[in-house]
C-alpha cells in the first residue's frame, strides 16, 4: 500500500507529477485493481483536471509518459504495463474519446494504427493547465474555411487519419450553424440523402477553392481522406460521370480545350453561386481575370517605332488616356448622351507591335491591364460560356467603381471572338459562339470603361463589331528605316551600317528581329561570338524567315 504519511498535499500536485506517478505505478502492473487502487489519487487527479473517466486518464498518462515517440502503438502500451496487448485493446474506445477532445492524435498508414500527444497539449500539461482545445463557435465564414483549412493539414501532414478529419469537420460545422454556408450544407445533404463521404466531398470541393484557389482538383488531392475501398468507388464514379455529386451539378469534369476532362473536377458555377456567395469570394471568372493583370508599374519601358501618321494616332489615344484628360472627356460624353466607353482596334500582321503598344500606353498613363483568355471562360457545359462571359464584365464594371483609374480590358488576339458570326447556326459550338459575341456585343454598347482588342485577322471582322470601335489602327511590318532603329535596340553593339544591310535585305516584323536577337545573345554566351554583323548574323535571319508577303505601308514595331 501506498504510504499515506508520506503523502503529497494536492495543493502541491500537479499534472506532470500526477502522470509521472500513474506511470510509474502501471509498470508490470497488468493495469490490475491493485493499480487502480495505489495510483488512485493521482488517477482523480487527472479526471478533476481533465475531466475524463478513470479509465481515459490512465491511458492520458501513459500517452503523456511515453510523448517522446509520435508513433506510439498498443503494444508499446502494453510492453510498459506487462499487459497482453488484448488487455490494452479494451481500452480503446477511451483512447477514441481522447482523440476527440483533441488530448490525443490517431494516425493511420499501412494498416498500423499510432498515436502521438500534439505539442500544444505537452505545453499545457508543461504549464500545469488542462488542455482548452480552440473554441470554434461563432466563426465568421471566413474563419470557419481557416479552421478547415487547418485540420487539412493535420491530415496532409499525416497527424489525422480520415475518420478523425472526418468527425473534426462535421463537428466544426455543427458547431456554426449560424452561417449560411453550414445551413445550405445541411440542406443540400437532407434534401439529396447523401451519405458521409458525399458530405465530406464536397465540403473538400469548398475548401480547395476557398483557401487554395484551386479549380482544378484531382483525385490526388483528395486520396487522404477516405479509405481505400471508398475511395476506389468515387473514383470509378466521378470518372463516368455519375457520381451523386454530379448528377447534382454541384462539381463537374474540369473543361480542356472544350472537352471535358475526366482526370480533374471543380465546383459548377451553380455550386459557387449557391454555396459560398456568404463569403463574397471574386467567382472563377474573376479569379482568372485578376490572375491576368497586368499591374502598370511592373510594365518594363520599351522603345517603339512607328510611322509619322501612326505614331501621331498612337501619342493621340496615349494622352486621351492619360486621367485628367480621360475624366474631363468621359463627363462630356455623359452630359451629351453619348456612350463613354473608349473601344480600341488594333489590326494587322503578327509581331508588329499590337499587344506591346497597348502594354506601353497602360504603363504612360498608370492603367492596370486586364487581360482576357476567351479560352478560359469557354465551358464545354451548355449556357456556361455565356455566364463566364458574362462574369467577366461584371468583373470589370466592379474594378473600374473600386480603382482609382479605369483598367484598360484587353482583347488579346480576339480574332475568334469578333470574325463574322454564323448564319442560320445549326451546331451547338455555332450557336455558343454566335451568342458570346452578342453578349459581347450588348456589353460594348453600354461599356463604360477602356477596352482594346487586338487582332491579326481584321478582314474577317464582322461589321457590327467594326461599328462598335471608336479607334482602329493598323499595325504592318516597320519601314526600311524603322527596321534599321529595331535591328540597333534589340543589338546595341550592331554599327549601324550593319544594321541597314540587315534591314534591306530582310523584311522582318519587329517581333521577329527580337527572336533573331535573342538566338544570336544565347548563342554568344555558348560559343563566344564577336561582335554581331550583317554576315554572322544572316544564318539567324535564314532560319527566321518564313514567306512574307509584302504589306501595304509599313509602320509599327513591338510585340
Amino acid at each position: 500500500m501506498e504510504n499515506t504519511g508520506k503523502k503529497q498535499s494536492n495543493s502541491k500536485l500537479d499534472l506532470l507529477m500526477a502522470v509521472e506517478k500513474i506511470a510509474d505505478y502501471a509498470i508490470d502492473s497488468q493495469l490490475s485493481a491493485e493499480f487502480y487502487r495505489k495510483a488512485g489519487r493521482y488517477i482523480k487527479y487527472i479526471c478533476d483536471r481533465l475531466g475524463l473517466t478513470k479509465e481515459q486518464s490512465v491511458m492520458m498518462a501513459l500517452f503523456v509518459d511515453q510523448s517522446d515517440d509520435t508513433s506510439i502503438q498498443a503494444r508499446d502500451i502494453a510492453r510498459a504495463t506487462g499487459c497482453r496487448t488484448t488487455r490494452v485493446l479494451r481500452y480503446l474506445n477511451d483512447v477514441d474519446e481522447l482523440v476527440k477532445k483533441g488530448l490525443v492524435a490517431r494516425r493511420t498508414s499501412s494498416g498500423r494504427t499510432t498515436y502521438m500527444v500534439p505539442l500544444d497539449v505537452l505545453e499545457a500539461f508543461k504549464a500545469n493547465k488542462a488542455y482548452e482545445p480552440k473554441e470554434v463557435t461563432g466563426l465568421t465564414c471566413q474563419e470557419l474555411f481557416d479552421e478547415i483549412a487547418a485540420v487539412m493539414d493535420k491530415v496532409h501532414d499525416r497527424d489525422l487519419e480520415p475518420k478523425d478529419a472526418h468527425e473534426k469537420l462535421r463537428f466544426l460545422l455543427a458547431s456554426n450553424p449560424q452561417l449560411g454556408f453550414v445551413q445550405k450544407m445541411k440542406q443540400i445533404s437532407t434534401e439529396s440523402l447523401y451519405g458521409e463521404d458525399e458530405y465530406v466531398l464536397l465540403l473538400l470541393f469548398c475548401h480547395f477553392f476557398v483557401n487554395e484557389n484551386d479549380d482544378m482538383i484531382g483525385f490526388h488531392d483528395f486520396e487522404d481522406m477516405f479509405n481505400p475501398p471508398t475511395m476506389r468507388a468515387i473514383r470509378r464514379e466521378m470518372e463516368q460521370g455519375n457520381h451523386a455529386l454530379q448528377e447534382a451539378k454541384l462539381i463537374e469534369f474540369q473543361n480542356n480545350e472544350g472537352m471535358g476532362d475526366r482526370r480533374y473536377f471543380h465546383l459548377t458555377m451553380k455550386a459557387k453561386r449557391d454555396l459560398l456567395d456568404e463569403l463574397q469570394l471574386p467567382s472563377l471568372e474573376e479569379k482568372k481575370t485578376m490572375r491576368n493583370v497586368i499591374k502598370s508599374d511592373d510594365i518594363k519601358p520599351r522603345n517603339l517605332f512607328y510611322s509619322k501618321e501612326i505614331d501621331h494616332s498612337i501619342d493621340d489615344l496615349a494622352r486621351l488616356l492619360e486621367e485628367e484628360n480621360y475624366q474631363s472627356i468621359h463627363s462630356r460624353l455623359q452630359k451629351e448622351g453619348f456612350r463613354c466607353g473608349f473601344t480600341c482596334l488594333f489590326y494587322g500582321a503578327p509581331g508588329t507591335g499590337k499587344t506591346e503598344t497597348v502594354l506601353q500606353l497602360a504603363r504612360r498613363t498608370g492603367r492596370d491591364v486586364m487581360q482576357v483568355n476567351f479560352a478560359e471562360l469557354k465551358s464545354c457545359w451548355v449556357g456556361e460560356s455565356e455566364k463566364n462571359v458574362k462574369a467577366l464584365f461584371d468583373t470589370y464594371r466592379e474594378r473600374v467603381k473600386t480603382m482609382k483609374k479605369t483598367p484598360i480590358l484587353l482583347f488579346n488576339e480576339a480574332d475568334a471572338i469578333i470574325g463574322k458570326r454564323q448564319v442560320g447556326a445549326e451546331r451547338a459550338v455555332d450557336k455558343m459562339e454566335n451568342s458570346i459575341q452578342n453578349i459581347i456585343l450588348q456589353e460594348m454598347e453600354t461599356l463604360d470603361g477602356i477596352l482594346i482588342a487586338t487582332t491579326n485577322l481584321a478582314e474577317n471582322m464582322d461589321k457590327a463589331f467594326e461599328r462598335r470601335f471608336l479607334y482602329k489602327i493598323r499595325f504592318d511590318n516597320p519601314t526600311l528605316e524603322a527596321r534599321v532603329a529595331i535591328w540597333q535596340e534589340q543589338l546595341p553593339s550592331l554599327a549601324k551600317g550593319e544594321a541597314r544591310k540587315l534591314a534591306e535585305r530582310y523584311e522582318f516584323s519587329g517581333g521577329q528581329i527580337e527572336n533573331i536577337a535573342r538566338h544570336y545573345n544565347i548563342d554568344a554566351i555558348l560559343h563566344g561570338l564577336s561582335k554581331p554583323t550583317a554576315e554572322n548574323l544572316a544564318a539567324h535571319c535564314d532560319s527566321e524567315k518564313i514567306s512574307q508577303k509584302p504589306e501595304g505601308k509599313k509602320i509599327g514595331f513591338a510585340r
